[in-house]
């Protein structure tokens, strides 16, 4: 007699389990994809200094745009190589280097990872 009300109370939940269920299994699942936060701006206005925007998709034109960019950050890097290699040569040998010698090392090292993402590009 136990396992007959065993039985019967598994079949209830059973089915009580798959009728709750069945509106999400059977609803068509639909993915918006989420705009990422780090992608620029297309409404944005241009910012003075940069190389002016292509319009088209013209793949020699945007070539042409990276090489232009590139040429500019790698000019910015060889300043900022100059800048540091002076700041050192001034520095004495046996103390510590200064912090504003590290963070040009590191601006140097942003603007190098830079380039190196465009070129891939």
């Amino acid at each position: 007699m136990y396992e007959s009300r065993r039985s019967l109370l598994i079949t209830f939940v059973s089915a009580a389990g798959v009728l709750a269920a069945s509106p999400f299994l059977l609803s068509p699942q639909t993915i918006r994809p989420v705009p990422s936060p780090n992608a620029p701006n297309p409404n944005s206005p241009h910012r003075i200094g940069d190389p002016e925007p292509t319009t088209g998709t013209d793949p020699k034109a945007i070539d042409k745009q990276n090489q232009a960019e590139i040429r500019l950050e790698v000019q910015k890097l060889s300043d900022l190589v100059n800048e540091l290699k002076e700041q050192i040569d001034k520095s004495d040998a046996n103390s510590t280097l200064s912090i504003s010698v590290v963070k040009k090392a590191q601006q140097i090292e942003k603007l190098a990872k830079q380039i190196k993402d465009r070129a891939k590009s």
